[in-house]
């Protein structure tokens, strides 16, 4: 039993109330639940409105297991708790009072709790450490429509996770859309192993520095190594040595400094993932497109981002992963499957974050810009495939991945669509 759940019961009135007593058999008639408190410390329920014996009271609600767990937690010496009206407790083992001596009404719960509920609470969140999530059994049971109307606002919530960093860079760079995006997208050109340091990378360059650079395939190249670090060997490479030079003088001119730049990992990449080859990738992204913003924004078609985003590496690159050895011959273009990536956590969120911020609604165009996406293959995805639920598109990956990390790793099973469903029958 969780006190969680307890609240789960008062809040959404899941116990018998047509014959309420409380422990000390005075007649309890609930007239409002009162206010969840989910954020500040004080009572779990602010407002309620109760008749107990014929007397109106207007006050708080706190709910304890025990109701012992009252004076466990210090409550008799914290004034937040002076307008308490009703202890709401699994299990009342001891009387409380108030300063004055007067008891605090106690209703025990677990006379008032269906067996069937009951039951299928504690199937829920029956301890099984070889079950996956929490209702791996049941959620073959649940809904499609409930499972995809859940989907739709998963999807919102990790759109609005990402979209706490857009706000946070923009905050950074006094609302500057295009070094927004330059940083956003240095990141995730970095995917999960190199993402932070690609982000500090970026984040290294004023963006006006990087436009006068963007006519100069070479400067933008020699820029983003020269930060990066990986000009500070010595080698005996034409092209190597030319951005080198032409990195110093950058250096000197806009007075770079590289001391908050993370280190870049090529341990466990895949050669075409080395952050040498995603530098230079991203280098001819922005030597192609001056307006990749406006571009960015005015875009709104799958096929016409897969357009934009096809660029490869310049020609040394063709023939090499580092700058010390050279390899096959090959072109190494931005992938169609790479490409998705950016648009799931790049393109659409700064899309999403730029929309509302000229007083637009974006939920429409966004989801039917992410329900044409592929969806993202991982171990998440496969494991809710295994139990037949439908994905079908990034949407429907992305809202599972939200719920796995924010609700079945967190035990959260009562603020989850599914959960309640589960419990309810």
């Amino acid at each position: 039993m969780t006190e969680d759940f307890l609240q789960y019961l008062w809040k959404y009135k899941k116990i018998e109330f047509s014959d309420l007593k409380t422990t000390r058999h005075e007649e309890l008639i609930l007239q409002q639940v009162g206010a969840h408190n989910t954020e500040n410390s004080g009572p779990d329920f602010f407002n309620a409105r109760l008749i107990i014996n014929g007397q109106k009271w207007a006050g708080n609600v706190e709910v304890h297991i025990k109701s012992s767990d009252w004076y466990a937690h210090n409550h008799e010496n914290d004034p937040a708790f002076d307008n308490v009206i009703l202890h709401v407790v699994w299990e009342d083992d001891i009387e409380i009072f108030r300063k004055d001596n007067t008891i605090i009404p106690t209703l025990q719960l677990k006379d008032y709790i269906k067996e069937e509920l009951l039951s299928r609470y504690k199937k829920l969140f029956h301890k099984n450490t070889k079950q996956w999530i929490g209702c791996n059994k049941q959620l073959p049971e649940v809904s499609g429509f409930v499972l995809s109307n859940w989907q739709e606002r998963l999807y919102l919530e990790r759109l609005e996770k990402k979209s706490t960093l857009v706000l946070e860079l923009l905050r950074d760079s006094e609302n500057n859309w295009q070094a927004v995006l330059f940083k956003l997208l240095a990141k995730n050109f970095g995917l999960k192993i190199n993402g932070a340091a690609f982000l500090s990378m970026a984040s290294s360059i004023d963006f006006t520095v990087l436009r006068k650079c963007t006519d100069n395939l070479k400067q933008l190249e020699a820029l983003f190594y020269g930060q990066a670090g990986f000009l500070d060997i010595d080698i005996k490479e034409e092209y190597f040595n030319t951005l080198k030079s032409e990195y110093q003088f950058l250096k000197n001119k806009f007075k770079l400094s590289t001391n908050r730049v993370g280190l870049f990992h090529f341990f466990r990449l895949r050669p075409p993932n080395f952050p040498t080859i995603r530098l230079a990738q991203l280098a001819m992204l922005y030597f192609k497109n001056h307006q990749l913003f406006s571009e960015v924004i005015r875009i709104n078609t799958i096929d016409d981002f897969y357009i934009l985003f096809n660029v490869e590496t310049s020609e040394f690159w063709q023939n090499h992963y580092t700058f010390e050895k050279e390899s096959k011959t090959s072109r190494k273009k931005l992938t169609k499957s790479f490409i998705d990536l950016l648009l799931i956590n790049t393109i659409i969120p700064i899309k999403f974050v730029y929309a509302r911020s000229i007083g637009q609604n974006p939920e429409e165009d966004i989801f039917e810009l992410v329900s044409k996406l592929p969806f993202e293959k991982n171990s998440i995805i496969s494991n809710f495939m295994n139990l037949n639920v439908p994905i079908e598109n990034a949407m429907h990956s992305q809202a599972m991945i939200q719920l796995k990390n924010e609700y079945c790793d967190q035990k959260a099973c009562l603020k989850c669509a599914i959960g309640n469903y589960l419990l309810n029958g």
